[in-house]
């Protein structure tokens, strides 16, 4: 029992890593993994995971690309601004800019408070807004307990584990639940332990970026391998496998319902409210994994080391990230 909850939601760990845990499952990630993790990387090749942060699916209308502009000086653009105006023997050249950035638009991270669910944590008999670890609803924007901030913190750096679905089921939306996925791992020999940083390769990062900045929306909502969030038995594959964070380059991670069918009670997006409300396992989301995925299995590998914090911005829900894996 917390001063913020008095039950907590059927299969979740909240307070088992204190009553007041931000961290959730990164808190497997100890000082020995981490250790474990830097021997992965043999080769010394790193792989930028990130899309260019302009480049997104279109999926999601409310999401908008980066607006850059430059920042004023005396009232012009402080770009390609000579000091010379100053001081005639000055030659110095300066651009300084800033940018207008949809958290969620590409390549990017999900904080526990980006899902929280409808629930009575009080036991009072009234459902209330609450979040991973019991956390209230923020009172505005920027106010939560459970910014993406606390992830950055941690470096988010560990052993990375890829899962090549594109490979067993080509590009076509497919959606794969708990035995399609353990057939993966056994044909492939993926053992993710306690702490790793799992990869979901379905290729649709790759399509995105083939398709730059006008994507066809129609066609990416019918390509490549989802996870069936409904699936009881996948969910309680990622309470048992101990992962720190699931991460995938398609848009969601789960398959993502466009509407729930009549009659539906409960979470539209079950593997968001298992993963981000109960058990405290960010969500990556859109990262661009081919490459890796390709090099991976030409040299007979599936982990690699993952170097993959978010921005420090406090209060953030989501966050761009530019993650790094090393062979």
């Amino acid at each position: 029992m917390t001063a913020r909850w008095k039950r907590r939601p059927e299969g979740s760990n909240w307070g088992d890593f204190g009553p007041d845990d931000r961290l959730g499952r990164l808190n497997l990630i100890t000082p020995e993994r981490r250790r474990a993790a830097l021997a992965e990387a043999r080769e010394g090749i790193a792989f930028c995971l990130s899309l260019p942060l302009d480049v997104g699916p279109g999926l999601n209308p409310r999401r908008k690309p980066p607006r850059l502009a430059a920042v004023e000086r005396e009232d012009r653009p402080n770009y390609n601004y000579r000091f010379a105006h100053e001081h005639a023997g000055l030659t110095d050249v300066v651009c300084d800019d800033w940018v207008a950035l949809t958290l969620q638009y590409s390549t990017q991270w999900d904080s526990f408070c980006h899902i929280g669910s409808l629930f009575d944590a009080d036991d009072d008999g009234e459902v209330e807004i609450v979040y991973y670890n019991g956390f209230p609803a923020p009172a505005q924007v920027g106010d939560t307990a459970l910014g993406i901030e606390h992830m950055a913190a941690t470096g988010v750096q560990g052993r990375g584990v890829m899962v090549d679905l594109r490979r067993h089921f080509g590009d076509a939306r497919t959606l794969v639940g708990y035995d399609a996925l353990m057939r993966v791992l056994e044909h492939d020999r993926v053992e993710v332990a306690t702490g790793d940083l799992v990869c979901l390769h379905t290729g649709l990062g790759q399509k995105v970026l083939e398709m730059g900045r006008t994507p066809d929306v129609a066609a990416l909502r019918e390509a490549c391998c989802e996870l069936d969030g409904k699936d009881r038995r996948l969910l309680q594959w990622i309470t048992d496998s101990g992962l720190a964070a699931l991460i995938a380059d398609n848009y969601a991670v789960e398959e993502r319902p466009g509407k729930p069918a009549p009659g539906h009670r409960g979470a539209l997006l079950p593997l968001h409210e298992h993963c981000l409300f109960k058990l405290g396992i960010h969500l990556g989301e859109l990262w661009h994994l081919t490459p890796l995925a390709e090099w991976l299995h030409a040299n007979r590998r599936n982990s690699f080391l993952l170097t993959a914090p978010p921005l420090r911005l406090p209060g953030a829900v989501g966050s761009p990230a530019t993650p790094v894996a090393t062979v």
